[in-house]
């Protein structure tokens, strides 16, 4: 096994909550692929109209400022493709060619050359990881040479980093749900009345609808269906 097969593997055994410090092993991984930048983003699925997330990144400073204060997220093109798919994304004039400024801005900033892809688990979250660099093209010989170490640190970064931000934004927002609440919206999520799981569970319509107002109430859902949506997308009804 190679030095940076066992890096990664180091990597994936990562047991501290220190995101900052697991990032820098990401980032040196990716130096050693031939970028020397790295970044690193997560959205969670929810609030629906407004997703929390989370950006990491080595990019130079101005370019990280004009980022922000610019409001790039919501045009970025290799964000929305990250989105839509989980196909690996190399940078290119077609990509940008609505957003030429923004390419044009990165570039200045030293930002030329990219790739990225994205992943996706079960409960809706996404993670993107973008290895660029400033100088020397990305050809198709050093691509099909390192993309499949390249996908491998897709995976973990998504799986060690994500999954610690996942439980620190999880454990101030998931309600606490009881086993019946539980049930029953699972039951709703199966297209049952009210009516159809008072008689699944042998419980009475007015306790089926005292459960399901509780759920409602926790999950800050304004009806039945939004706290179904919500608990699915929360991974409470896994």
């Amino acid at each position: 096994m190679d030095i940076w097969a066992q890096n990664v593997l180091q990597i994936s055994a990562w047991t501290s909550d220190d995101v900052q410090g697991l990032f820098g092993h990401i980032q040196q991984a990716a130096q050693d692929l031939g970028f020397e930048y790295c970044a690193y983003g997560l959205q969670m699925p929810l609030p629906l109209t407004r997703p929390k997330t989370i950006l990491l990144n080595n990019y130079p400073v101005a370019w990280q400022k004009r980022y922000r204060e610019a409001g790039f997220l919501a045009i970025d093109p290799t964000v929305a493709q990250g989105r839509r798919s989980r196909l690996p994304i190399v940078w290119n004039e077609a990509l940008f060619a609505r957003t030429p400024e923004f390419l044009e801005e990165a570039q200045g900033c030293g930002l030329r050359v990219g790739w990225a892809q994205s992943s996706l688990d079960l409960n809706g979250v996404i993670g993107m990881l973008t290895l660029a660099r400033t100088g020397e093209p990305l050809q198709s010989a050093e691509l099909q040479a390192k993309q499949t170490r390249m996908q491998w640190l897709v995976q973990i970064s998504h799986q060690i980093i994500g999954s610690r931000y996942i439980r620190q934004l999880r454990d101030s927002d998931i309600p606490q749900l009881t086993p019946r609440e539980i049930e029953i919206l699972k039951w709703y999520a199966d297209g049952k009345t009210a009516s159809d799981i008072g008689n699944i569970l042998n419980i009475s319509v007015d306790t089926v609808k005292f459960h399901t107002k509780n759920c409602v109430s926790k999950l800050g859902a304004p009806n039945k269906t939004a706290a179904v949506v919500r608990a699915v997308m929360m991974g409470l009804l896994a």
